[in-house]
């Protein structure tokens, strides 16, 4: 029998935000373990929450970016659970009523054709605490406890590891692109579960879900619903029946293994939270959130190759990265030839930046400086050789390439005569060289170019050199 994956993902997002969601704790990520708590993240009897604005913001804004419906009213829930991460013994969250319903993240799918991924909820919650468990304690670092997180609860409109990869990645690269948050899965950013199922195809009955958790890489998440949907498919293969339960993937052993039976949403036992006044959104609220709208990922992907002549593989690599994006659109100002920024960029600078471990917003070259090093390539004061050592001294010291051609004297030799001058030499030194080109051996030519660019020290215009030298092997 053939059988189909059901799939449907919950995005866990950490908010990029100054302060915690109910109280002023700061957020910033590394710091020592139990330094940025307070009373209220800590759980303390007695203390209220106070919440956090620019969360609820940025999860309208989320909202706006996937064409939800945004909530005029909405409320916060407890969502009862005992568990050494929470230190209430509750997490306050959204509910029946939350921030935003609805609405869609388009992906690309195989053989090219895009797909909308129905979008169910984006709710707003707080983190819980980190625990690290050693050879022989635990530990729990309650600097995560209370920070902002947005959770996105896509429709199971998913049917295969390759779509839950592509929405992951098109999800992020619209938070990123909203400045909502970060996104770094390393540090926690961005988690996500997953709940899958398999079904013979043309039923139209869900069958019964499995949830997957500990997936810290998006790739991991293909893995391990690809190992899932092979098990699943297995066990009804044997007539087994596929239980409700939650459970944990290893990366590295490339499995699934049980942590629990799955809980239903009464088990947790939600009510509204007594401490908290209910999110009343206005028009005029909405209206002022929507300014805020980025340029979205697929519409700048269009332009790209639109406005700048790019590959749509180009224009997709480029897009990906907010910072290079911005990067790139520096550079090619003005500049005539847009692509070999791209080229450059893609292949040169991004391969330099990965090798001393900095970020674009690092780099000490400049987009103005890399647009500056493509112009003086295209207007023929450089070759395309001299330019990857301009780079490497640009890179190194931060000066503009103009500066560099100057003080090092690499100005590319363009004018005429004086490049006729170096072919001459070249073709009395070297008799038998024209003989063999003139009895047909096309490498003849190649050698004696390299003898021009030997006596001009390597400075005379490649394009040049092969236009006069050329003429001149077949009008003698």
């Amino acid at each position: 029998m053939e059988y189909e994956a059901v799939i449907g993902l919950e995005v866990h997002v950490q908010l990029k935000t100054a302060s915690k969601m109910f109280c002023g704790c700061a957020t910033e990520f590394g710091a020592p373990p139990n330094t940025q708590v307070c009373p209220v993240c800590l759980g303390y009897p007695g203390v209220l929450p106070v919440m956090n604005e620019e969360a609820v913001r940025k999860t309208i804004l989320t909202g706006l970016m996937i064409d939800s419906e945004i909530s005029r009213f909405s409320k916060w829930d407890r969502k009862n659970y005992f568990y050494p991460d929470m230190p209430k013994n509750y997490q306050i969250s959204q509910y029946d009523l939350p921030l935003c319903r609805g609405g869609a993240v388009e992906i690309k799918v195989e053989g090219g054709r895009t797909k909308k991924i129905g979008i169910i909820r984006a709710h707003l919650e707080e983190d819980v605490a980190k625990n690290s468990h050693f050879e022989t304690t635990s530990g729990v670092d309650f600097n995560r406890a209370g920070v902002p997180l947005m959770e996105v609860v896509s429709a199971p409109h998913i049917n295969s590891p390759d779509e839950a990869f592509a929405y992951l990645t098109a999800l992020k690269e619209i938070l990123i692109s909203g400045v909502v948050s970060d996104c770094d899965m390393e540090k926690g950013q961005l988690r996500c579960d997953s709940n899958v199922s398999v079904r013979p195809v043309g039923q139209k009955a869900f069958g019964e879900k499995v949830e997957i958790k500990n997936m810290n890489t998006i790739s991991g998440v293909r893995r391990a619903l690809a190992y899932e949907i092979d098990r699943q498919i297995a066990a009804l293969t044997r007539n087994e029946k596929i239980q409700q339960e939650t459970r944990r993937w290893d990366d590295g052993t490339g499995k699934t293994f049980v942590m629990r039976t799955k809980e239903y949403a009464h088990d947790y036992r939600y009510f509204p939270e007594p401490d908290l006044m209910p999110v009343v959104m206005t028009d005029a609220m909405v209206g002022e959130i929507r300014k805020r709208l980025p340029e979205l990922p697929e519409t700048k992907r269009r332009r790209f190759v639109k406005q700048y002549g790019l590959p749509e593989y180009d224009a997709g690599l480029l897009v990906a990265d907010g910072a290079l994006a911005a990067y790139y659109e520096k550079a090619a100002a003005g500049v005539k030839n847009p692509k070999a920024i791209s080229n450059w960029v893609m292949t040169v600078l991004l391969g330099n930046v990965s090798a001393a471990k900095k970020t674009i917003a690092e780099c000490p070259i400049s987009p103005e400086q890399l647009g500056e090093l493509v112009s003086l390539v295209d207007g023929g004061q450089i070759s395309g050789k001299m330019a990857k050592d301009v780079f490497a001294e640009m890179f190194a010291t931060g000066k503009g390439a103009a500066v560099i051609v100057k003080e090092k004297g690499l100005a590319q030799i363009s004018d005429a005569g004086a490049v006729e001058a170096f072919v001459d030499l070249a073709i009395a030194a070297n008799p038998k060289s024209v003989s063999d080109f003139k009895a047909g051996n096309p490498a003849a030519l190649n050698f004696l170019k390299g003898q021009v660019m030997k006596h001009s020290k390597g400075k005379a215009n490649p394009q040049l050199v092969g236009e006069i030298l050329t003429r001149k092997l077949q009008g003698s």
